[in-house]
């Protein structure tokens, strides 16, 4: 029995001591706010600076008490032990709501969404209401947090403010990097603060200085860099000073680095980066642009008018209270008729007429005393002075001088002028209550027009054409103006109007191609006659039906033609991918077309033909000439070109012909783009022509000849002592000795002729006894149209009557004559109509006055007239002058002046 009691004693114990091991489950601490959304109720709608909402609850799971938080609202701030507070005076409709942040140990960013809400005044204590919700978390409540506020002045002091401890990252596993979300936020430290001084701003740990001795240091601008000095830091506590007042005027902000460094071990973290923002203070007062202001404002201007603006500047920190300035009048003189005559906008500084009664013959001038002052018009405050010129109001509108106008212009023309109108006006001149200024108003839906004044007359509007007008699209427009002043009425008043008739004038429009750059792509060897493209084009003169016809205006290298009348363009004469006027092969022409009006326009169009590339071309070896020692030569390498594109060149071929093969060796190179030339057999030295049949990879073919000189010498240096003709030697010498005697033959012929000529009596074409007349030509100049009809025969008569006598001066009847072009109707061709009808006539063989003498008048033997050498005059006496009509028909005008004739009839 005894030992069963303590066998259950036993287990008892063993059981206890199991249970005593396992430990119990601690909640886990989650970083964070208290509560997922903040409401605070407020009793007064205007809440004042420095007013306290409430305590901000956040808690990182360590042990610290105080941390940064930031607004994204700038009426309110949160302090390092949580506390909420209004920053700026704000005033509450209903609610207001924003987000705060903080960040916990580890530099995780966390939110929590804040509510102002105005309830109306209430009576009480402070309470808290906290409504909780479960949410869809475990272990966790969505908590609601409700803090009423019913007092305005609740502040509280800072004398002993707790500072933000600035923790350093942590390393992961041993990885001596900083984690990529970890955030440090930054120092805020108002500026002007009177101390004392250092400041404790911050602190700054490190995780190792539990086991090791850590220093701190910072480096950066304010600290060893300029400006220096500005924050220290204490190098065995890590504690964060500012050493002066700060001005956020000059520096808004300093960024610098804070270091630690364990004791003996060298770096402990990585060097972390301290932001720090300068906190605004109201440390400057609004300063105007300048101290006087100059307006003017015109007489019976009604209220409202807006008169001049005035502007001040604030130098502290923009979008805040410190800077939010109000405008306000303090005084006016003088006071008549009423004051306050002028406002003032408060937040624009726009200065306007408040009242009526503006005189300026009574009170021609107005000084204004006005005041600027931030904090929304309570703090610091700026004064200047406005004067007001009070001036002569418009009460006058401008007239035109013509109740309607009329005027033409000419199509396709911008910025041309229409026509100038002209106004009167009774206002003072040259003011801004007699400028003029003009207005199309109606007629002009589609901007065609502008009207403009001069700088030298306000009174003359000019109408001008803004865009190009299209007579085709509308032949008239219809324009109503209206003109006003630079300044507006100062009563009510009619505004003047015009109408303006615009008639536009057709002219003629070029043909226009479509598209204007046409490109097709032809085979080179396209055949002559071919057709390429048909490239018309249309006359936009659509009412004038006209005929368009079209001309080759840029061909470079003479292959195209087109038709006339259709626009189809025709291969004229053999293309060539490899031409020189192709450029990455494409060939560009110029084509034009014109329309058939009195004056013809012409319009052009660019024809880019791409050339496919066919084989043409055999391939050429470059090196033409060679030398090589006829013992032990070197290899002669020898290049190949092909004009055709890569596929109708390499991989080359190559053969010798003739009575090479016998003393020479060809091959291709690896490539088959070059040609290893040897010597089969040991030469003679001398000059050697070696022929070669180079074929490209379309087996097209070509010989080419290299002269390859060969010197006595042995191995690759070649050194040529003396020159011996080689080869065949006795064709060589039959062929100088042939050209030889044929050239004596030539000189004997010459010789023969000559001494023939000598020996030959010829009859003198113009005998010495004989009287005639010779006249030369020198480019000679009829008389235009009515020059055309004249008669050669009659110069060729006087050699009629001499058979006997070689004339070269005859139209020759054995050789055809040439095709001239007909006059163009278009005056544009005429360029080309003269240097088509210049070649043909420079090859016309049948063309006068064929290169010979021309002799007319003449009166040897045979001639019709007779002899006038018989004639003489005397003193005394009548003369019988009838004998003068025997003559012939050449004197019968000198028949009639002397003998009488038709003329005297006629009298």
């Amino acid at each position: 029995m005894m030992t069963a009691w303590v066998t259950v004693w036993g287990i008892l114990i063993v059981l206890f001591q199991a249970s005593a091991l396992v430990p119990t489950e601690k909640p886990t601490c989650v970083p964070g706010f208290q509560s997922d959304m903040l409401v605070y109720q407020v009793v007064r709608k205007h809440l004042r600076l420095g007013t306290r909402l409430g305590k901000v609850g956040f808690s990182d799971c360590t042990e610290r008490r105080a941390f940064p938080f930031h607004s994204d609202d700038g009426h309110f701030t949160v302090q390092t032990d949580g506390m909420l507070k209004v920053k700026r005076p704000i005033d509450i409709h209903r609610h207001r709501e924003f987000t705060i942040h903080s960040w916990d140990s580890e530099g995780h960013r966390i939110s929590v969404p804040v509510r102002v809400v105005h309830h109306g005044h209430r009576h009480g204590k402070h309470h808290h209401d906290v409504e909780r919700h479960h949410g869809e978390r475990e272990h966790h409540n969505h908590l609601h947090r409700h803090t009423k506020v019913d007092s305005a002045e609740n502040t509280e002091s800072t004398t002993d403010q707790q500072v933000p401890i600035l923790q350093f990252a942590k390393s992961v596993e041993g990885l001596r990097r900083r984690k990529r979300d970890w955030v440090i936020p930054p120092l805020s430290v108002p500026e002007n603060s009177r101390g004392p001084y250092p400041l404790k701003v911050a602190q700054i740990r490190s995780s190792e200085d539990k086991v090791k001795k850590i220093y701190y240091s910072i480096t950066g601008p304010g600290a060893t860099e300029a400006p220096k000095g500005i924050f220290t830091i204490d190098r065995d506590s890590g504690n964060l000073y500012v050493t002066q007042p700060l001005d956020r005027e000059a520096k808004e902000s300093y960024m610098f680095e804070a270091h630690a460094v364990a004791d003996g071990a060298g770096t402990a973290e990585q060097p972390m980066e301290i932001i720090v923002n300068v906190i605004d203070q109201n440390d400057n007062k609004p300063v105007f642009a300048q101290s006087t202001f100059l307006g003017e404002v015109a007489e019976s201007s009604p209220g409202g008018s807006t008169v001049i603006k005035i502007e001040a500047k604030d130098l502290d920190e923009p979008n805040n209270d410190n800077s939010d300035i109000r405008y306000s009048i303090q005084s006016q003189d003088p006071t008549l008729p009423s004051d306050p005559l002028f406002a003032i906008n408060p937040i624009t500084g726009v200065i306007r007429v408040n009242a009526g009664g503006l005189d300026r013959e009574k009170y021609p001038k107005y000084t204004l005393v006005v005041r600027a002052a931030d904090l929304r018009g309570e703090g610091l405050s700026g004064e200047a002075k406005v004067i007001l010129t009070v001036t002569d109001s418009n009460d006058n509108a401008p007239a035109f001088t013509q109740p309607a106008y009329e005027a033409s212009v000419e199509e396709n023309k911008i910025d041309a002028h229409v026509i100038t109108m002209s106004v009167t006006d009774g206002d003072e001149p040259l003011s801004a209550a007699w400028n003029a200024v003009f207005t199309i108003v109606a007629g002009d839906p589609g901007g065609l027009f502008t009207v403009k004044t001069t700088e030298s007359n306000k009174h003359e509007g000019i109408i001008s054409t803004a865009k190009a007008l299209d007579f085709e699209r509308s032949t008239q427009h219809t324009l109503l103006v209206a003109v006003v002043n630079e300044v507006p009425f100062a009563i009510p008043l009619l505004t003047a109007t015009t109408t303006v008739v615009v008639t536009v004038v057709d002219v003629n429009e070029a043909p226009i191609f479509n598209p204007i750059e046409k490109q097709v792509s032809k085979r080179e060897d396209l055949a002559v006659g071919s057709e390429v493209v048909q490239y018309t084009a249309s006359d936009p003169d659509t009412a004038r039906k006209q005929i368009v016809t079209y001309r080759i205006i840029r061909d470079p290298a003479g292959w195209l033609s087109v038709a006339k009348d259709t626009g189809l363009i025709k291969v004229k004469s053999l293309m060539d991918r490899e031409g020189s006027f192709v450029k990455d092969n494409k060939y560009t022409a110029l084509i034009g077309a014109s329309d058939n009006d009195d004056v013809p326009a012409t319009g052009t169009g660019t024809l880019i033909i791409q050339l496919e590339d066919v084989n043409d071309n055999a391939p050429t070896i470059e090196e033409r000439s060679i030398r090589l020692c006829h013992k032990d030569s070197a290899p002669q390498l020898l290049s190949v070109t092909d004009k055709d594109g890569p596929g109708f060149a390499a991989p080359y071929s190559v053969s010798l012909h003739g009575p090479s093969k016998t003393n020479w060796t060809a091959r291709m190179n690896d490539s088959k783009t070059g040609i290893v030339l040897n010597l089969a057999t040991v030469l003679d030295s001398g000059e050697y022509t070696v022929v070669l049949r180079v074929a490209d990879n379309q087996g097209m073919a070509q010989d080419s000849t290299v002269l390859a000189t060969v010197c006595d010498c042995t191995g690759e240096e070649v050194t040529c002592k003396g020159r011996a003709v080689a080869g065949s030697e006795l064709p060589v010498i039959l062929g100088i000795l042939g050209g030889i005697l044929l050239l004596l033959m030539l000189v004997l012929l010459l010789l023969f002729f000559a001494r023939r000529r000598r020996g030959e009596q010829k009859v003198p074409l113009l005998q010495e006894d004989d009287i005639r007349d010779n006249v030369y030509y020198y480019d000679e100049e009829g008389g235009g149209e009515d020059d055309q009809d004249y008669d050669l025969g009659v110069l060729h008569r006087g050699l009629d009557n001499r058979p006997e006598v070689f004339r070269n001066d005859v139209v020759p009847n054995f050789m055809p004559a040439p095709q001239y072009r007909p006059r163009p109707a278009n005056p544009e061709e005429i360029g080309n109509f003269i240097d088509d009808n210049l070649k043909a006539a420079d090859n016309d063989p049948t063309a006068p006055p064929y290169d010979s003498l021309l002799v007319f008048d003449y009166e040897g033997g045979g001639s019709d007239a007779g002899s006038i050498s018989t004639l003489n005059s005397s003193s005394s006496g009548d003369q019988d002058y009838n004998c003068l009509n025997e003559w012939g028909p050449r004197f019968k005008k000198l028949a009639d002046m002397y003998g009488g004739g038709e003329d005297d009839d006629m009298l």
